[in-house]
């Protein structure tokens, strides 16, 4: 790259970081609200949440790259109209491939680390993020118990608390058990607390009563106690048999699913899918770009400014961005869309780069002949 090509790729990168930053935080903010409320309501290590937060960036993170490139190109190629500098560089000769290389250039290393991303670190983030959500729920089952409503704890198995203190003492406890439809259980009592080990977790309940409801007789039976075990295996059963889904999987076993995957024709779709979901997406950096520099470098100079270009760019890419994602849902029903998947960037970045080159053959002014592009 010349000079003029640094300088323009100096100013993309810079713009990208901002911008990246910018939506991440966003995204991230948003996505740790569910987290904070872990260690606010009631005592989860500040090193879990830390570590739970740090795994949300790689799942979000390849979504994220494409579409701060093109705000980052929208932004940088706009300032540089705005400023006069485009028309300064046009006028010296410079043709819109040479002003389009920088972004290319960056829109190739963007789609490089969103390869790296897709194919190693976002299912092996999104595999130990599931994972330590599920540790944090069973060891830390507690914090999900919301005051003053009834939580559905599993299948058939609520718990209501009026009030919890900052000894993690449960005050007011109502346990509703109806795994045994025929004999559903009541448990009521002044104080509680969760207790975790080798065997699982359990409600200690103490001073209160026992009710349990046969409903063949009708008959109903009650029990007063200081204290009582309630057996809580339907928390730790959830997620031993829970089964990953296709995004925790790795490109490996995507590519070479097991042959219990193999026999279940719904599985084998979602791993399809979600195999040509991580392949085909980071070429959506390059479409977008394409469709960016193709929107702000084609045609001639307007001094009313490139709002219109600026505001067309922005709804092609969302117009794309959302048949994307409409597209992988999609995929995962009916197979025969998947290479539709590879079609709709190349269907974006071709007309682009068309509607680029027009300019390609423009009238170069005198002495201009070596710095055209």
């Amino acid at each position: 790259m010349n000079r003029l090509q640094r300088y323009l790729f100096r100013n993309l990168l810079i713009a990208l970081l901002y911008s990246t930053a910018g939506l991440t935080l966003t995204i991230w903010l948003s996505q740790s609200l569910r987290l904070i409320e872990m260690v606010v309501e009631a005592g989860a290590p500040m090193r879990v949440f830390l570590w739970l937060l740090i795994l949300t960036v790689p799942t979000f993170l390849g979504i994220v790259l494409p579409l701060a490139l093109v705000g980052a190109v929208l932004f940088t190629y706009n300032r540089l109209a705005t400023d006069s500098e485009l028309v300064v560089m046009r006028a010296a000769g410079v043709g819109p491939f040479a002003l389009a290389a920088p972004a290319m250039l960056l829109a190739f290393g963007v789609t490089v680390v969103v390869y790296v991303l897709n194919l190693w670190l976002t299912p092996a983030a999104h595999q130990e993020l599931v994972r330590m959500e599920y540790a944090v729920r069973s060891d830390y089952s507690q914090l999900f118990l919301r005051e003053g409503v009834f939580n559905e704890v599993g299948d058939r198995f609520s718990v209501f608390v009026r009030e919890r203190d900052s000894e993690a003492n449960l005050h007011n406890v109502i346990i509703h058990d109806g795994r045994v439809p025929e004999k559903p259980v009541t448990i009521m009592g002044e104080r509680a607390v969760m207790l975790t080990g080798s065997e699982g977790a359990r409600f200690v309940v103490y001073n209160g009563n026992r009710q349990e409801l046969d409903r063949k007789t009708n008959r109903l039976s009650q029990l007063f106690f200081e204290r009582y075990a309630v057996d809580l295996k339907v928390l730790s059963s959830a997620s031993g048999e829970r089964y990953p889904d296709a995004r925790e999987r790795s490109t490996d076993e995507l590519l070479h699913p097991p042959p219990q995957m193999a026999a279940d024709p719904k599985m084998m779709r979602d791993l399809l899918a979600e195999l040509h979901h991580r392949l085909s997406s980071p070429l959506l950096a390059l479409a977008y770009t394409m469709v960016a520099l193709a929107c702000l470098l084609s045609g001639e100079f307007n001094r009313r400014g490139q709002s219109v270009r600026v505001t067309t760019a922005v709804l092609v890419v969302m117009a794309i961005q959302s048949a994307v994602l409409g597209l992988s849902s999609l995929a995962a029903k009916v197979t025969v869309l998947v290479p539709l998947m590879y079609v709709l960037p190349v269907a974006a970045l071709a007309p682009a780069a068309w509607i680029l080159s027009r300019n390609l053959r423009r009238r170069v002014p005198p002495g201009g002949e070596a710095a055209a592009g």
